[in-house]
C-alpha cells in the first residue's frame, strides 16, 4: 500500500477502537438510547455539508426500505445494544466480542453464495470460536447472558450491514447512505428520548457523546471513504484486526480495566480466527472469477 493509504488504515484502526472506550464513559451518566441519539444526530450535522457538495442527503434515500433495513442493522442496533452491554461489562470484552464481525462475515459470505468453505476459513471459525470459549468461559469474572448476546447481535448486525450496501444501495453515493442512515437512527431514537433524558448533564459524558459523533462517527467514515478509494474495499476490512487491539489497550490504561489471561487468549484466538476466516485463495487459484472479471 502507499504511504497514503498506511496512514488512513492506522488513523482509522485507531479511531474505530476508540468508541468502546468513549462509550463506557458516557454510559456512565447516561442512558445508552441517549449516548446512541447524540452520535447519530451530532454526526449526520457534521457529515451534512460534506454531502451536500455531492447529490445531496436525499440520494441516499432512493431506496428507503433497504435504507431503513441498513440502520437497523449497523447503526441504531448496536449503537444501542453495544451502550446497553457496556453499563454490563469492560469496554475491552465489548471491542473484542465485536471482533467477531469478520467471521460472522465469512460465514454470511457461504451461506448467501456459492462461495466453498475451505480448510483455512474452517480453521479461522475454530479459533474465533475457541476466543469466544476463552473469554466467556474462562475469565476471572464472569459475563452475563443478555450484554454478551447483545454484543453478539451488534457484530452480526455490523457483518450483514456492508452486505446490504453492497447489494441493494451500491447504486447511491456511499457517504450520502451514511448520513441518510444516521438521520433515520436520529428519528427512530426520537420517541424514546423524553422518557430517559438524564437528569443531570455532565461534562464527562457529554464530551465523550461528541466525541463519538465527531471523531469516530464523521471523521471515521471521511477516513473511511478515502481508504476505500487507495486500497479498494475488501482490503480495508483488513482494520478490524486493529480495531480489538486498541479497545483492549484503552481499557486496560485509560479505564483501568483488568488484564487477564482470558482476555489475551481471546483476544488472540478471535484475531488470529479473523484473519484466515477472511482470507481469500490467490486471484490464479480462481478461473471463475478471472472469466467474469474478463466478461
Amino acid at each position: 500500500m502507499s504511504r497514503t493509504a498506511w496512514l488512513l488504515f492506522l488513523a482509522l484502526g485507531v479511531i474505530w477502537g476508540v468508541p468502546y472506550l468513549l462509550i463506557r464513559v458516557a454510559v456512565a451518566d447516561y442512558h445508552p438510547l441517549i449516548v446512541a441519539f447524540g452520535r447519530a444526530a451530532i454526526g449526520a450535522l457534521v457529515l451534512a455539508p460534506f454531502v451536500l457538495r455531492g447529490k445531496g442527503v436525499m440520494a441516499g434515500f432512493r431506496r428507503p426500505v433497504w435504507l431503513i433495513l441498513y440502520t437497523l442493522v449497523e447503526i441504531s442496533g448496536p449503537w444501542f445494544l453495544i451502550g446497553f452491554a457496556e453499563t454490563r461489562v469492560t469496554s475491552s470484552l465489548a471491542g473484542l466480542i465485536i471482533a467477531l464481525t469478520p467471521i460472522i462475515a465469512a460465514i454470511l459470505g457461504v451461506a448467501l453464495s456459492q462461495e466453498r468453505l475451505g480448510t483455512g476459513r474452517l480453521v479461522g471459525l475454530g479459533l474465533g470460536l475457541a476466543g469466544v470459549i476463552a473469554l466467556l468461559g474462562f475469565d476471572e469474572q464472569p459475563v452475563e447472558l443478555w450484554p454478551a448476546l447483545a454484543l453478539g447481535l451488534s457484530a452480526l448486525g455490523y457483518a450483514v450491514g456492508p452486505i446490504i450496501v453492497a447489494r441493494k444501495l451500491a447504486d447511491a453515493e456511499a457517504s450520502a447512505v451514511v448520513v441518510a442512515s444516521l438521520i433515520v437512527a436520529a428519528i427512530l431514537y426520537l420517541p424514546f428520548v423524553p422518557a430517559h433524558w438524564p437528569a443531570r448533564i455532565t461534562l464527562d459524558a457529554s464530551l465523550a457523546v461528541i466525541a463519538l459523533a465527531v471523531f469516530c462517527t464523521a471523521l471515521a467514515f471521511q477516513l473511511l471513504f478515502a481508504l476505500i478509494a487507495e486500497v479498494g474495499a475488501a482490503r480495508a476490512t483488513v482494520i478490524a484486526y486493529l480495531n480489538p487491539a486498541v479497545a483492549v489497550l484503552l481499557g486496560v490504561l485509560v479505564l483501568g480495566e483488568p488484564l487477564s489471561l482470558a482476555l489475551l487468549v481471546g483476544f488472540a484466538l478471535i484475531v488470529a480466527g479473523s484473519y484466515f476466516a477472511t482470507v481469500r485463495k490467490p486471484v490464479e487459484a480462481q478461473p471463475d472469477e478471472i472469466r467474469a472479471a474478463a466478461e
